[in-house]
């Protein structure tokens, strides 16, 4: 059986995007896997040696209440439909969900772009870079208040650069199928900047391999890449974005910092993160 982790923070928006997992894992038959990490709180007053300001077997029996309590929510609302587990984990977060995953292999690993804890510092810090960029799992991001209503339409943002060698064609392949969706392939440039004469074979290459997918392509001027992901998304009703974050790609922009944060926040779209 196929599985999604959900790291969470007990945030609203952590909760609505476990609430996003738990209806995606019911139309794919997969169980939900909740995932929660902390870190041992400490103080320096008076000392040069870090105390930890509240008792270790205190904290971890708090932290596994309130994991606790997200399962049994879950439970609440669907039954035995589907199998939920929990894994609390004392450690760095990122280390922590690569190590579950590697183990679990999951379909997905679903999360909320911001929240109290560390959900604000994964999507606002340092931390995004390093999950989106070396976490080879499907990882979705979704914003506030988007509530699952089915994948129908999928938008995958690609620049015709190296398809070949970077587009990971056999998953995208595997959502589509997945969900019996329609595929969307956008290319957002502004006065063909990035169009060289690679582009027209890189396209026909893109095409072959993502032709069992029956992609539909579109074209658009826009000078700023996620804005025009996003309107394009907007208008033509797409569930899913689908991107691929490559180094020095037309893409790279999206998992700056500060556009990483201008897209999927002020973006109503989940996206979906996968690696080539």
């Amino acid at each position: 059986m196929q599985t999604i982790i959900v790291p969470t923070d007990f945030s609203p928006v952590a909760v609505n995007a476990m609430n996003y997992a738990v209806d995606l894992a019911k139309v794919i038959n997969a169980s939900v896997t909740l995932l929660h990490t902390y870190e041992i709180p400490v103080s320096y007053t008076g000392t040069d040696v870090p105390l930890p300001v509240i008792n270790i077997e205190d904290l971890e029996e708090m932290n596994q209440e309130k994991l606790s309590q997200a399962k049994e929510s879950i439970e609440r609302i669907t039954g035995s439909e589907l199998q939920i587990r929990t894994e609390l984990r004392l450690g760095d977060f990122v280390t922590e969900l690569e190590d579950l995953a590697k183990g679990l292999k999951p379909f997905a690993i679903v999360m909320g772009t911001k929240g109290a804890g560390f959900v604000e510092r994964l999507f606002i810090g340092s931390s995004t870079l390093s999950a989106l960029r070396h976490l080879t799992w499907p990882i979705i991001v979704v914003p506030p208040g988007c509530v699952f209503k089915g994948i129908q339409k999928m938008c995958f943002a690609c620049d015709f650069k190296a398809v070949g060698e970077s587009i990971p064609a056999e998953v995208i392949k595997q959502w589509v199928a997945a969900f019996n969706a329609e595929l969307n392939v956008l290319n957002v440039d502004y006065n063909n900047k990035n169009f060289n004469k690679d582009t027209p074979e890189q396209s026909v290459v893109l095409h072959k391999i993502l032709k069992e997918a029956n992609p539909k392509y579109f074209f658009i001027d826009n000078e700023n890449v996620e804005a025009g992901i996003s309107e394009f998304a907007e208008k033509n009703n797409v569930d899913l974005i689908v991107v691929v974050p490559k180094k020095q790609r037309l893409l790279e922009v999206l998992f700056q910092k500060s556009h990483t944060a201008e897209l999927a926040i002020h973006s109503h779209i989940p996206i979906l993160s996968i690696h080539d």
